[in-house]
Order: C-alpha cells, then sequence, then structure tokens
C-alpha cells in the first residue's frame, strides 16, 4: 500500500512528468488548443504507458540487458499501434485532428523513461499503476493548459460556447506562442506550490 501511495503523489505532482521531470513537451504544445484533444491524447499515452511497463515487467527477466531498450521499443510501437486502430475505428474525427501526434507516441520520452527506470526493476501491478498514473499526471496537465487555451481562444469548454457573445477570443491562446506562455506559467506555478525536497532543506537551513 505504501508503495501504490508513493507512486500515486511521485506521478501527481512529486515526479510529475512534465512540469517536474519536463518530458513529453512536445505534445504538450501541440494538442492543448482544445480540451477534447489533449483528453483523448492524455488517455492514450495513459493506456500505452501503463501496458507497456506491464509488458516490459513481465518479461524483465528474460530480456537480455543488451537488447532491452529494443525490446521496449518495439512493445510500445505496438501498443501505438494498438491505440492508433482504434481511433482510426472508432473516432474518425479525433484521429484525424490528432494527426500525426498518436503516432509520435512512440517517441515520448515519459513511456521509456518510465519502461527504463521502473517497470525494468519492479513487479508488473506496480509497473502498470505506474505508468497509468504518470500518464494521468501528464493528462492533468494537458486538461490544466487545455482549459484556458480553449476558453480564452475559442470562448469554448469541449466545443460547448461559455463566453458572452460579445467576447473577443484571443487569437495569440491557439497559436504556439500561446502554449508556450501557458506551459511555463504551469512549471513556474507547481515549482512554487510543489517544491522539490532539497529546496525545502535549503530553505530550513537559511
Amino acid at each position: 500500500m505504501k508503495e501504490v501511495i508513493r507512486v500515486l503523489k511521485a506521478g501527481i505532482y512529486k515526479d510529475n512528468p512534465v512540469f517536474r521531470q519536463i518530458l513529453g513537451i512536445c505534445s504538450s504544445l501541440a494538442v492543448t488548443n482544445l480540451l477534447s484533444n489533449s483528453f483523448i491524447m492524455g488517455v492514450g499515452l495513459m493506456f500505452v504507458t501503463a501496458f507497456s511497463s506491464f509488458t516490459v515487467s513481465l518479461i524483465r527477466v528474460f530480456t537480455p540487458k543488451h537488447i532491452r531498450m529494443m525490446v521496449q521499443t518495439l512493445i510500445i510501437s505496438a501498443y501505438v499501434i494498438i491505440l492508433d486502430i482504434f481511433l482510426k475505428a472508432y473516432m474518425p474525427d479525433m484521429s484525424k485532428a490528432l494527426g500525426p501526434y498518436v503516432g509520435l507516441i512512440i517517441t515520448n520520452c515519459i513511456i521509456m523513461g518510465r519502461a527504463e527506470a521502473f517497470a525494468q526493476n519492479n513487479k508488473p501491478f506496480i509497473s502498470f499503476f505506474d505508468g497509468l498514473i504518470m500518464g494521468l499526471g501528464y493528462t492533468l496537465v494537458l486538461m490544466s493548459v487545455a482549459f484556458v487555451r480553449e476558453l480564452l481562444g475559442f470562448g469554448t469548454l469541449f466545443g460547448i460556447q461559455i463566453m458572452p457573445e460579445s467576447w473577443v477570443n484571443w487569437t495569440l491562446m491557439i497559436m504556439p506562442p500561446g502554449a508556450f506562455f501557458m506551459i511555463g506559467i504551469v512549471i513556474w506555478v507547481t515549482a512554487r506550490l510543489f517544491p522539490k525536497e532539497e529546496e525545502q532543506k535549503g530553505g530550513a537551513k537559511a
């Protein structure tokens, strides 16, 4: 139970892949102009990270060390292909909206990082949970950024008009600079709210 709580805290804020490790930034910038895009991308990454970590952990004792990263990449690719096929079959509009970014999940450093740093050294269940929570931490950041960008940029949330007709859309928020701006704010705010342990100790000594 303690291990589960530790993994939960690490994925959500202590070791969050976006604002703590600064990973997955490319997709964070690319899909956060709409909440729907961010949600599907986040859920997709949770699926791939969780099952990739589970599979890597399940076969870790049978995987030769000199080819383990090749095996991890193959496993990740298989789950990304499954996700891509599912989206094209059941959510074609969303698949088109996300474009190449679904396929680029393969290169997302979060997935390979968890496979190598955690799943390679832990049992399948906790590795699955770690992948799921790390994906959740990523999703929460995406949704937070997308909430502000879509509301200010389009006046909508999940495509539903929220702002009054007199509202003037902030075009900057749906452009790449808006994404950089929001990600920077998230990293700064979370660094202030959740300082690293060494920073807390340093402050206490001062």
